[in-house]
């Protein structure tokens, strides 16, 4: 891997269970977040995946200090984020932008689009004089695909994909060094999705941007990634290389995960096991024991309830948090 950008360590987000109206007792804690750890280097894509519900906008409004991290340390550039005030956070603000989930909720309706795009010069008027900012905004909408000749069309003319275009334009005023890419195609069609997706890996390219890219998909993550992790309720369960984890996957969850990717050629999906999971997926309030999949998992032992499995290189090349981490070979398209 390249030098890192970006290193988190043992992130940790609870958020408290009150109960009362007037005196707010703390009963309990949601574990969004329970120990996550990774490095991001300069130019590389690392895909976050996992089910709804895992943690993975939460790590993520955790890293653009939008939320106050409950204990752990992340690093920008040698930096403790958390600790940093004032005229630092402002420059931390420039380095790091996001590209939210929802471009129908992420636009103000009542703004036109060359107010959305530049927004964040007002915000930061030392990166445009005030007489350029227009022509910076249409700049910005051609790189990523849209006619700057609309900047005084409303987010309602405009379609769900060319509203992630917005987004992402927003996102790249600034000049950012990382994305932090939270689902930003999962409410598209999957023909615009990949139209988006091709337009974020000619972006990396052209501006040596760094992303960490949340899906739930493990086929879009696939499509972009460098190195990958997989978290199950707050926790990450594995992580490797693209290849590592899309064809040699260890740890149960992973390998269920993949066992539901749609595959387009009926010779290749009749080779494949498919894996359904039983149960559903325990409260973050209050999860299990031990080895947080053990209530879905087929593999699953008492060691499993007596004793968390560490991340860590078991029986293949890449970190699994699995007792029972096994090499099964993927058939994928």
């Amino acid at each position: 891997m390249s030098e890192p950008i970006l290193q988190v360590r043992d992130l940790v987000k609870h958020f408290p269970v009150t109960q009362g109206v007037l005196l707010r007792r703390t009963i309990g804690h949601v574990r969004a977040v329970d120990g996550v750890s990774f490095d991001l280097g300069r130019g590389e894509t690392f895909g976050l995946v996992g089910e709804s519900g895992c943690g993975k906008s939460t790590l993520a409004q955790v890293l653009m200090r939008l939320e106050k991290p409950t204990s752990g340390t992340a690093l920008f550039e040698g930096r403790d984020m958390f600790a940093m005030k004032g005229a630092e956070l402002r420059k931390l603000r420039r380095d790091m932008q996001i590209v939210l989930q929802d471009p129908y909720t992420s636009l103000n309706p009542r703004r036109t689009v060359g107010d959305i795009v530049g927004e964040p010069f007002e915000i930061h008027p030392e990166v445009a004089p005030k007489g350029d900012r227009r022509r910076k905004v249409q700049e910005l909408l051609d790189v990523v695909g849209l006619n700057p000749e609309h900047v005084q069309r409303y987010p309602h003319q405009f379609s769900g994909g060319q509203r992630q275009r917005i987004g992402i334009a927003r996102a790249l005023a600034l000049r950012p060094k990382v994305l932090v890419c939270d689902e930003p195609v999962s409410a598209l069609d999957v023909s615009i999705q990949a139209q988006v997706m091709n337009l974020l890996g000619e972006l990396q390219q052209e501006f040596g941007l760094s992303y960490v890219f949340i899906a739930h998909d493990l086929g879009v993550v696939r499509h972009l990634s460098d190195r990958v992790a997989v978290m199950y309720l707050g926790r990450v369960v594995e992580t490797g290389t693209d290849e590592e984890i899309y064809q040699h996957p260890q740890h149960p969850y992973t390998q269920a995960l993949l066992s539901a990717v749609p595959v387009p050629d009926p010779a290749v999906r009749g080779k494949r096991e498919v894996i359904r999971l039983t149960g559903d997926v325990p409260s973050p309030a209050d999860p299990p024991s031990g080895c947080r999949f053990r209530t879905r998992c087929w593999k699953a032992e008492d060691i499993c309830a007596e004793q968390t499995p560490a991340l860590e290189i078991r029986t293949g090349g890449h970190p699994a948090a699995c007792h029972f981490a096994e090499e099964r070979p993927q058939v994928l398209s």
